[in-house]
């Protein structure tokens, strides 16, 4: 078993980070589309401030001045991936593109010339055709099974969670936790959570990743067990 590269858990076998970060790039990239929408509404001139939720309608106070940082998030624009000097405020749909380039120039195609030899370079059919914050977000998850295995995924994960916790700073929406019943198996802490825009369950105390299989089988034998305290109290 190989370290994950970007945080001190185990990586997933043939890829270079752990369950708990692949989820957290699953979850960015479904969330940002949902994100950019709420940012567009800034721009909108009956609009106002986000109301700080995810999927919201409706304003409630009067218009406000547009946030600059806003206007340079949706605008096109240039960012480099996986390094480079990036500006102060990276467009959204600049920095997806790069990535989905970067990761679509690593994609291994093989063919073989007139001559017979097998070469290996970049897949055509990888190249990156979205146009769209969506777009490029669907691209991105499709391909995201073959960027785990790249080690540079580290650098993707920094920069796609700065850019994230910056629009959420602005739009004042986040995914919500939904806390379990059941300790964590690990640490024994109640501290187990079901994440908006993630498939598993976390420990917000040590780390520890659930999938839902399991933490149900976990929850009725801790259920089962406290019951039986109960009883054995009570008599």
């Amino acid at each position: 078993m190989s370290p994950c590269v970007i945080c001190p858990g185990t990586a997933l076998e043939g890829q270079q980070a752990c369950r708990s970060c692949a989820e957290d790039l699953r979850g960015w990239l479904a969330e940002l589309p949902q994100q950019a929408r709420l940012l567009e509404e800034f721009v909108t001139p009956s609009a106002g401030p986000a109301q700080g939720r995810l999927g919201g309608t409706g304003r409630a106070h009067a218009p406000a001045p547009v946030d600059l940082r806003v206007l340079a998030l949706l605008a096109p624009g240039h960012a480099d991936a996986p390094a480079g000097e990036q500006p102060d405020v990276v467009p959204i749909r600049a920095l997806l593109g790069a990535w989905a380039g970067h990761i679509a120039y690593h994609y291994p195609a093989v063919g073989r010339d007139a001559y017979g030899t097998a070469h290996t370079r970049p897949c055509d059919q990888a190249q990156p055709t979205a146009d769209s914050i969506t777009g490029w977000c669907n691209w991105l998850t499709g391909y995201l099974p073959f960027a785990l295995t790249l080690p540079l995924v580290a650098e993707l994960h920094d920069q796609l969670g700065d850019q994230l916790a910056e629009i959420r700073r602005l739009t004042h929406a986040t995914p919500r936790d939904h806390p379990q019943g059941a300790p964590c198996p690990s640490c024994e802490a109640f501290a187990l959570v079901r994440t908006d825009g993630r498939w598993g369950i976390h420990c917000r105390a040590c780390g520890h990743d659930m999938d839902p299989e399991a933490y149900d089988q976990h929850a009725a034998r801790f259920l089962h067990a406290h019951q039986a305290e109960i009883t054995q109290t009570a008599a």
